[in-house]
């Protein structure tokens, strides 16, 4: 295992490494560069807003987030303006600047991310509805923004896998927050997103235990830039898949489709410890139907 890779595991177990001056200096330069994005970009959104026309700054300073935060982004296909229910796999924090920057959409994410340094004052800039995981009762009155959010023709973005993962698996769709699209709303149309982190998948991933800050913290205080793809899928119309569960399941095929085909071989189980050189095809299909995967167990940790 390399020291790339056992620091990953240690930070997913909650033991992140200590960070020397040079990765200081990188937060602090990358820091820097999104104060500046700030200082630019927001006066010019409330003036925008001011004068009542559309801002585009939330989305400017969003794509500039996502550069100095160390991703170069490229898209792959187009995304859709409005009336549209994005739904998209889900690895780290990065992904709301990768997808608002290009597209401008507001987002359903859970509500650790809100406690992220500056992450989680952008996600409420930018619309974002907060969802805690065990609050069951909440689920009704976040539903109800998602409706006012379509009603106004935003574009909306949920992670319908309820956490996030490493770029090498796919968990199971919940379907919950699709409740919106029962019955969909008129024009609305759903568009499946692909987040390719290629071989930083892992390694960028915010999975385990570690703290957003921790993994904020890790990821500003490497070294260089990485590239991830924002792959934005043929869009379906919700009408053609009736109730939310036919939707999330034409979401996760097409989606887990894209993915199979970047990474070159099917999608391995999901466990926030198992290192990168483990690899398990996924089990049999049934009937033709694809199994999902099954946990092969944690691995402990490196010592």
């Amino acid at each position: 295992m390399s020291d790339a890779d056992r620091r990953r595991a240690e930070a997913a177990a909650g033991n992140p490494a200590p960070i020397d001056a040079l990765g200081r200096a990188r937060i602090v330069l990358r820091a820097s560069g999104l104060v500046l994005g700030l200082l630019i970009t927001v006066p010019l959104h409330y003036l925008w807003r001011l004068l009542r026309i559309g801002s585009p700054w939330p989305k400017v300073f969003l794509g500039w987030a996502a550069r100095f935060a160390g991703a170069r982004v490229e898209r792959v296909g187009v995304p859709l303006k409005r009336d549209v229910f994005y739904i998209s796999n889900h690895l780290s924090w990065i992904d709301i600047l990768a997808i608002a920057g290009q597209s401008g959409t507001a987002f359903v994410a859970k509500e650790e991310i809100r406690a992220a340094p500056v992450v989680g004052w952008l996600s409420v800039l930018n619309r974002t509805v907060f969802v805690k995981r065990e609050n069951r009762m909440g689920v009704a009155e976040q539903i109800n923004q998602l409706r006012e959010a379509l009603a106004e023709n935003w574009s909306v973005t949920v992670f319908p896998e309820g956490t996030t993962t490493d770029g090498k698996s796919l968990l199971p769709f919940k379907t919950s927050m699709l409740r919106v699209l029962e019955p969909p709303p008129p024009g609305v149309l759903v568009q499946p997103v692909l987040l390719d982190y290629g071989a930083m998948g892992e390694e960028v991933g915010w999975i385990g235990v570690e703290s957003g800050v921790d993994n904020a913290k890790r990821l500003l205080s490497r070294r260089g830039s990485f590239r991830m793809r924002v792959h934005f899928l043929d869009p379906f119309d919700p009408h053609d898949f009736p109730g939310r569960k036919a939707i999330a399941a034409e979401s996760r095929r097409r989606i887990e489709e894209a993915l199979v085909k970047t990474l070159g071989h099917p999608l391995r189980p999901f466990a926030y410890d198992v290192g990168p050189v483990r690899y398990e095809a996924p089990a049999p299909s049934r009937d033709g139907e694809d199994l999902p995967p099954q946990s092969p167990g944690p691995i402990a940790p490196p010592s």
